[in-house]
């Protein structure tokens, strides 16, 4: 009978590391995968964030010059100290070169300094009309307002961009032997 015992605590003992193993394979592989995909998100992150808000300010630009966007009028009331006529497609052509500027890596720098200057008067209609903005102070919003504050993640994105642009490849020659570092 103990010779019984011996055998199956063995098999026990057997089952529960093969058991173990089994699991550790299985985080191993999760593991792996994981490292696979995060590498990826990795490389692709600032590329698919770059395409991401250069195609959102070409597109919402556009629709400014062609006078069929829906925040035009938002603009006009907003800025009423030029005509609508003329200052809508003004800020949809901004718009659009700032989105082309992002989209080409070595204007970077000067779309976001365009975006630096545009973006504080996309929040001056909560402080200008209010009633538009907010449907309970100061958390009901409209969809006006959610358009407005839904460029808090443009701002956020524009803080990734701009902190890759000492990663990009210097556009001065160093045939000259001077190093890149010197020439920015």
């Amino acid at each position: 009978m103990s010779g019984e015992i011996v055998a199956i605590t063995h098999t026990m003992a057997t089952s529960e590391n093969e058991s173990k193993d089994t699991i550790t394979v299985y985080q191993e592989r999760l593991d792996t995968l994981d490292a696979t995909l995060a590498s990826k998100m990795d490389r692709w992150s600032v590329p698919a964030l770059r395409a991401a808000v250069g195609a959102v300010f070409i597109w919402f630009g556009a629709l400014k010059v062609l006078g069929v966007s829906p925040a035009g009028d938002l603009v006009a009331s907003t800025v009423y100290i030029l005509p609508p006529e003329f200052f809508v497609p003004v800020l949809g052509v901004w718009e659009v070169i700032i989105g082309i500027c992002l989209l080409y890596p070595p204007l970077t720098r000067v779309g976001l300094l365009l975006l630096a200057l545009q973006l504080p008067g996309t929040f001056l209609p909560m402080v200008l009309l209010p009633e538009v903005v907010y449907t309970t102070f100061p958390y009901g919003l409209t969809v006006e307002g959610q358009y407005i504050v839904k460029n808090l993640v443009i701002i956020a994105g524009a803080l990734v961009l701009g902190s890759t642009v000492r990663d990009e490849p210097a556009s001065v020659s160093t045939a000259s032997g001077s190093s890149p570092e010197a020439c920015r």
